[in-house]
């Protein structure tokens, strides 16, 4: 006679999976405090540095080509692209906005838009990972809710659950590989301007200023250009279509945020593939987005029209 053993059954998992999915590793941790607070402490030591040691026009020029490459590396690829399918793309465009959006040292792709689609998600409301209401409306509030939407909230180490709000990034390998590789990204980010501007002017000296500038504080300044979308866009501005948030159109970010201030307007049609869609509203991701459809690199664009507008339009019954 043998005897026989009973198998638990694994306990199934009813309703939706949850929104984190563990903590970050202390060392992981870690590097999120450097690579917030070290290009921040770079900017604040920027206008001294530039009147005591000099700023030139390599360092500027080099700044400004990463800026607007990891920028719209964000924008048209990490949020209108992965987030939101505003377009198809072939697989090389997909692994160069990709990386491009990795040199901004905003995170790996798949936690980025795990974040964001969770903050789509819960807008505003419990659950968002980043709302300037998260602590109510006083001014003590605000002011907390605000640094919290900022900045603070890259501080907690909840990681936001990639099964549940990213599972097409996870199935997709070359996106995984490249996503392993984030320090790689990170890394480049700041020798690639160091190297070049030490080429271009010859000198160690050239080399440095190169990475302070095109290094540092242009990470800096496009990370805080990103969060102020999460804080500023949050609070004020402009609503002229309904969505379910406080998410407003601020127009003084349009052009260094390439069109992401326009937010009110993201929020009541997320998966548009232009945020500005009022006349004169700038939005320099769109046109790329435009530039890419045209070369026929990108396509199935989801342009706004007049029946998408109307859908989200303010009326005066619902003021």
């Amino acid at each position: 006679m043998t005897a026989t053993t009973e198998r638990a059954e694994p306990e199934k998992q009813t309703g939706p999976k949850p929104l984190t999915a563990g903590t970050r590793p202390l060392a992981a941790q870690i590097s999120v405090y450097v690579f917030v607070l070290v290009p921040l402490i770079a900017l604040a030591a920027a206008i001294p540095f530039a009147w005591g040691w000099g700023l030139g026009w390599v360092d500027i020029a080099l700044a400004a080509v990463f800026y607007v490459f990891t920028g719209l590396g964000v924008t048209v690829g990490f949020h209108r692209h992965f987030t939101h399918g505003s377009f198809k793309t072939n697989r090389w465009v997909r692994a160069v906005l990709a990386i491009a959006g990795m040199m901004a040292v905003q995170g790996p792709v798949v936690n980025w838009v795990a974040d964001h689609r969770r903050h789509h998600a819960f807008s505003d409301r419990e659950g968002d990972p980043h709302s300037p209401w998260r602590f109510g409306s006083s001014p003590a509030a605000l002011a907390k809710g605000f640094w919290y939407a900022h900045m603070g909230w890259l501080f907690e180490r909840d990681i936001t659950n990639h099964e549940r709000f990213a599972p097409d990034l996870l199935k997709d390998r070359q996106l995984s590989r490249l996503n392993r590789l984030f320090w790689l990204w990170t890394l480049l980010t700041f020798v690639l301007p160091a190297v070049l501007g030490g080429l271009l002017t010859w000198s160690l000296w050239g080399a440095f200023t190169a990475f302070f500038w095109a290094g540092l504080v242009r990470v800096s300044l496009l990370h805080h250009i990103t969060w102020s979308v999460n804080s500023i866009c949050h609070m004020i501005g402009e609503r002229p279509f309904r969505s379910r948030d406080k998410a407003a159109n601020f127009w003084p970010l349009a052009i260094v945020s390439f069109g992401e201030s326009w937010h009110n307007s993201h929020h009541a049609d997320p998966t548009c593939a232009r945020h500005g869609v009022l006349r004169g509203q700038l939005d320099i991701s769109a046109r790329t987005i435009w530039l890419l459809e045209k070369l026929g690199w990108a396509w199935k664009v989801r342009w706004p029209n007049e029946k998408r507008l109307a859908r989200i339009a303010v009326t005066e019954a619902g003021h």
